[in-house]
C-alpha cells in the first residue's frame, strides 16, 4: 500500500463561503440573461438572434465536452521513465513483494541509446544495496527499464545502513552481467551481486519456504539440503557435540543463533551446532530468521526417517529389502560389523579396524546424510550405504558384509545413493577407496557417468559428475527388478 490517495476519491472539506458565492454567481448570470433578452427581444430581428445564440451556445458547449474527454485519458508524458509498483517511491511501508517496471520491451519509449535488443532473453538473480531513501528504488527500476529489463520479482531486505534488494530479471540475452552490474552502480547500487538462474527460480519466496518446510518435516536428513537451496549456494558444516572418540567437541550454538555477516550458526536439535558460510555474500537477518525457522522446525519435529521399503529378488533366488536406516539400527549395524573381516572393514574405514564401530553412530545420523540398509528376509542387516554431506560436496561409502559380496548389492545401494544425490540437487558425488578395491571400482564405473580418479599413496578418489538430463529411477514394489 502507499500512502497516495486517489483525486477522485478523496473527501475535501465543506466549504459555505464557496456555496455562497455560486449562489451569487448564478443569480447574476440570470440577472443578465435576463437583460440581454429584453434588449434583443423588441427588435426586429431578436427572436433569429436568440436562437442563433443558442444554437452557439450548445455547439460551444458540446466542442468543450468532447475536447475535455479526449484528453483527459490522454498518457501521461515520459512513458519511458513510468515505473509501476516495486515501491517506486522509495523502501517505505511493506516493500516486499514484487515489482514490474514497465517500458521495458522492444518498442518502450526513452530507452536508452544503445540498449540491447529484446529478442532471446535470460534470467539473472541480482542483489545490491541502496540507500533507504524516497526514490532510490524508483531510480534503479528505471534504470532497468531503459535497458529493457522486466522485473519478475523484488524482496527487500532492510539494513542498518540501506536496503538490501534482490531482483529476480529477465534481461535480452545480449547484456552482460558486467553491463548490468555497472549500469546498477550508476543508479545507486553497491555491494551488487549476480548470477544467472533458472525456471525454478520463478517460484514466489513463500511457496518455495513453505516447500521447503514439507521436505524438512518429512525427512530430517532434508534440513542441511533445505538451508542450502533457501540461501544459495553456501556451504553447511553439521558439527557433532561429542568427537568419535566419545569426548565433548564444545560445539554448540544459543538457541536463538548467531549471525556474523557471511557466517551464521545454528543449534543443531541433535547436538552440536550447524554452521553455514557464505563468503561471498553477507547473510540478512530476513535470511538469518527463516533459517532458525527451520531449524526449529526440525527440532519440534523430533528425529524422523520415511519407512519406505523395496523387496528385491536376487539372481539365485534370495530375496532382499532396501530402505532408509538410522539410528535405531545402531544394534543391527553393530552385529554386521562382527560378521565381517577384518580386511572388508579396512577397505571401508581407511583405518584401524576396532574403531568401526565409532563411525556408526555419526554414520547413521540424518543430519549428516542418508543410509540405506539392505535385511535378508530374516531380519539381519547385512549392507549399508551413506551418502554423507560434507560440506558443499557429498561423498559416498559402501559396506556389504563378506558373505553378501558379489551378488550386485553394492551396485544396487550405489544406484541408489546417485539418485538421492541427484534429487538433492548435487552437482557431483565422491568414493573414498583403496586403490586395490577393484569392486568399489566397478560399481562406480557401472553408474555410466564421467569419473575423475585421483590417486595418492594408495588412497583413490573417484569422483562423478552427474547428468542433469540423466536421472536414476529406482523401482518400487515387490521383486521390482533384480540387481
Amino acid at each position: 500500500m502507499t500512502d497516495v490517495t486517489s483525486a477522485k476519491s478523496a473527501r475535501r472539506p465543506h466549504h459555505w463561503r464557496r456555496d455562497l458565492i455560486e449562489l451569487a454567481a448564478l443569480f447574476t448570470a440570470v440577472a443578465v440573461a435576463d437583460v440581454v433578452a429584453n434588449l434583443v427581444g423588441h427588435q426586429p430581428d431578436g427572436p433569429y438572434l436568440l436562437i442563433a445564440s443558442a444554437v452557439a451556445l450548445v455547439a460551444t458547449a458540446t466542442f468543450h465536452t468532447w475536447w475535455a474527454r479526449r484528453h483527459s485519458h490522454a498518457p501521461p508524458s515520459g512513458t519511458g521513465d513510468t515505473v509501476a509498483g516495486g515501491g517506486a517511491g522509495g523502501h517505505t511501508g511493506t516493500a516486499t513483494g514484487s515489482g514490474t517496471a514497465t517500458g521495458s520491451g522492444p518498442e518502450a519509449p526513452g530507452a536508452a541509446p544503445g540498449a540491447p535488443d529484446a529478442g532471446e532473453t535470460v534470467l539473472w538473480r541480482m542483489r545490491t544495496t541502496v540507500q533507504d531513501a524516497p526514490g532510490s528504488l524508483a531510480a534503479l527500476c528505471i534504470t532497468l527499464a531503459r535497458l529493457r529489463i522486466d522485473i519478475l520479482t523484488l524482496q527487500t531486505h532492510p539494513l542498518a545502513d540501506g536496503t538490501v534488494d534482490e531482483f529476480l530479471l529477465r534481461a535480452p540475452a545480449g547484456l552482460t552481467a558486467t553491463e548490468l552490474t555497472r549500469e546498477t552502480s550508476v543508479a545507486g547500487g553497491r555491494s551488487t551481486w549476480i548470477e544467472r538462474a533458472d525456471a525454478h527460480d520463478l517460484v514466489d519466496t513463500p511457496t518455495r519456504v513453505l516447500g521447503l518446510a514439507t521436505r524438512t518435516a518429512l525427512d530430517a536428513a532434508e534440513l542441511p539440503l533445505a538451508l542450502r537451496q533457501l540461501l544459495g549456494r553456501c556451504t553447511i558444516h553439521s558439527l557433532p557435540a561429542v568427537s568419535l572418540a566419545g569426548r565433548p567437541t564444545g560445539e554448540t550454538a544459543p538457541v536463538e543463533g548467531v549471525l556474523e555477516e557471511t557466517v551464521m550458526r545454528l543449534r543443531d536439535p541433535s547436538g552440536g551446532a550447524i554452521t553455514v558460510e557464505r563468503p561471498y555474500l553477507p547473510f540478512t537477518p530476513t535470511e538469518f530468521a527463516r533459517a532458525r525457522a527451520l531449524v526449529e522446525l526440525d527440532a519440534r519435529l523430533g528425529p524422523r526417517v520415511p519407512r519406505s521399503e523395496d523387496v528385491l529378488t536376487l539372481a539365485e533366488g534370495n530375496e532382499i529389502t532396501v530402505r532408509r536406516a538410522d539410528r535405531a539400527d545402531l544394534v543391527a549395524a553393530r552385529e554386521m560389523h562382527d560378521r565381517c573381516s577384518s580386511h572388508t572393514l579396512g577397505l571401508r574405514y581407511h583405518g584401524p579396524v576396532h574403531d568401526a564401530d565409532r563411525y556408526l553412530d555419526h554414520l547413521l545420523s540424518p543430519r549428516f546424510g542418508r543410509t540405506l540398509a539392505v535385511q535378508t528376509s530374516s531380519g539381519k542387516v547385512v549392507a549399508l550405504g551413506h551418502l554423507l554431506w560434507d560440506g558443499d560436496e557429498t561423498e559416498v561409502a559402501l559396506l556389504v558384509e563378506d558373505d553378501w559380496q558379489r551378488r550386485g548389492i553394492g551396485s544396487e545401494l550405489l544406484r541408489r545413493l546417485l539418485g538421492l544425490a541427484q534429487e538433492a540437487g548435487c552437482e557431483s558425488i565422491y568414493a573414498v577407496t583403496q586403490a586395490h578395491n577393484t569392486g568399489m571400482v566397478a560399481a562406480m564405473r557401472g553408474l555410466g557417468l564421467p569419473l575423475d580418479y585421483q590417486i595418492e599413496e594408495g588412497t583413490l578418489v573417484i569422483t562423478a559428475r552427474l547428468r542433469t538430463d540423466r536421472r536414476a529411477a529406482a523401482p518400487t514394489g515387490r521383486n521390482a527388478g533384480q540387481p
